[in-house]
């Protein structure tokens, strides 16, 4: 893949518009990070709201997955 100033802006929207549908997915999955806590006695939750790696990770996972479904259409579409 060839990197061209449009392909590094689009990559920059990815993270920038991964973090508010982040946050988001993160309070979603409130019962899931109980769970997590419950079962694995893993601090997940706290008096405030799930922990700082709770966001990362669902970040993280947010960014890989848009970021693979973006380098399949661009290479579809550049076959």
């Amino acid at each position: 893949m060839i990197y061209k100033p449009k392909r590094i802006g689009a990559v920059i929207v990815i993270c920038l518009i991964s973090v508010p549908l982040s946050i988001f997915l993160t309070l979603i999955l409130l019962p899931f990070w109980n769970w997590i806590e419950s079962t694995f006695q893993i601090e997940s939750v706290g008096h405030s709201g799930p922990a700082e790696w709770c966001y990362l990770a669902c970040y993280v996972i947010l960014i890989i997955c848009t970021y693979s479904v973006w380098v399949a259409i661009i290479n579809r579409k550049d076959k």
